[in-house]
């Protein structure tokens, strides 16, 4: 009787673990359309792919770490994921502060030209070079934090899927950059999408 229970338990443990093991696939599948979308729009490209990515993060912290498929997997990944966000806010800050500074100092050679009458709206134009170093520092610090972040959720679900041995194929996701590792694209339809490579299988019992 003893071992049968012990069997149960072991069993329903394993249950457990891989309805989990999914749901962190799941979770990170869309993580990584939506970073990964994100990086295409701050690159230009006209993207309709929509998904509240900062949300899904707020919904996570909400139910409690420890029932969440981060902590579940890998607790650093919540920890990493809110450090990038950080640092991409950062650089928005830095971007805004900067175009309002150089928009004030152009108010004021307006302003002083009008009064003096002379052509001191000259000195601030040439601060308009500065405008676009900041919007090519903006457009390259955010591809790196997005392409770092995607690899890293690209990377952690490959060994979610190998750990778990659950199919990659039924892990797919949409992908608008084709520059990330250890990535197979497949085209389906009009949509592309990314498969972690390996030869990962879900067993079926």
């Amino acid at each position: 009787m003893k071992d049968s229970v012990e069997v149960a338990l072991e069993l329903n443990e394993k249950e457990v673990y891989a309805h989990i093991a999914k749901e962190s696939a799941e979770d990170m599948i869309r993580i990584i359309s939506s970073i990964d979308a994100e990086r295409a729009k701050n690159r230009g490209e006209v993207i309709y792919y929509e998904d509240d990515w900062d949300d899904l993060i707020r919904q996570r912290i909400a139910k409690g770490k420890r029932h969440t498929a981060f902590d579940f997997y890998n607790p650093s990944l919540l920890t990493i994921w809110e450090n990038k966000v950080k640092d991409m806010k950062r650089v928005k800050n830095t971007f805004k502060l900067g175009l309002a500074l150089i928009g004030a100092f152009i108010a004021l050679g307006i302003s002083l030209t009008i009064i003096y009458s002379e052509p001191w709206l000259l000195i601030p134009l040439s601060a308009l070079p500065i405008v676009v170093f900041l919007i090519d520092y903006k457009r390259h610090a955010l591809d790196i934090s997005y392409y770092q972040l995607t690899q890293l959720f690209i990377d952690e679900l490959r060994e979610l899927l190998k750990k778990h041995e659950l199919n990659a194929e039924q892990y797919k996701f949409k992908i608008f950059n084709h520059d990330y590792f250890g990535v197979s694209i497949k085209k389906l339809g009009g949509n592309v999408f990314g498969v972690v490579k390996g030869e990962n299988k879900e067993s079926v019992k």
